[in-house]
């Protein structure tokens, strides 16, 4: 994914290509299938398969960092997507989390590494990354495939402080307060 409604790829022979869409949607709607095809490629999934749909801005997250998303997630199901599992479109509040914390499966974590603020990014889940053999009765059978639309709309990162010798100190590990830019402790942009 490139900005301005642009894909590029390499084929086989390691030939470059890029696609220009005549919109944002077309070039989102391209990617989402693009990481379908990729997943319907593997005989077994046993990783998390991560494809952007809009880049964002700003720094990438990391470990630490929290975040508010939008998401909506679906039961991988017949080679595409199914049923939705969960979502907060429709929903006031956006989902907090601090990557590394654990408040969501495993894999959705991992996919959302290196997100930047504004980013969107489509992610195909493996059981063994999600909810494994239990599932989450009425809502996620045993051992099932998920896919994750998630939008990072804010972004608190872990900031770096220049310390007294010169070594920059993370925030994670100094005992001075972090400063806090708005009341929720989320910067504006």
């Amino acid at each position: 994914v490139q900005p301005n409604n642009y894909s590029t790829f390499y084929d086989d022979q390691r030939q470059n290509w890029s696609i220009m869409f005549e919109s944002e949607k077309a070039a989102m709607d391209f990617s989402k299938q693009v990481c379908i095809a990729k997943c319907n490629s593997y005989p077994v999934l046993d990783s998390v398969l991560c494809q952007d749909l809009l880049l964002g801005e700003g720094q990438a997250a990391e470990g630490g960092d929290s975040l508010e998303v939008a998401y909506t997630g679906w039961l991988f199901q017949n080679n595409g997507l199914g049923q939705v599992f969960d979502s907060n479109l429709n929903k006031d509040k956006l989902l907090r989390l601090k990557l590394g914390s654990g408040k969501v499966i495993k894999g959705w974590e991992e996919g959302m590494l290196g997100m930047k603020k504004g980013g969107r990014r489509y992610l195909i889940i493996p059981p063994a990354w999600a909810y494994g053999a239990q599932g989450v009765p009425g809502r996620v059978p045993p051992d099932s495939t998920l896919v994750l639309e998630v939008e990072v709309r804010r972004v608190k990162l872990v900031k770096e402080y220049p310390a007294v010798d010169g070594q920059s100190v993370s925030s994670r590990d100094s005992a001075a307060p972090s400063p806090v830019p708005s009341s929720d402790g989320f910067s504006a942009d």
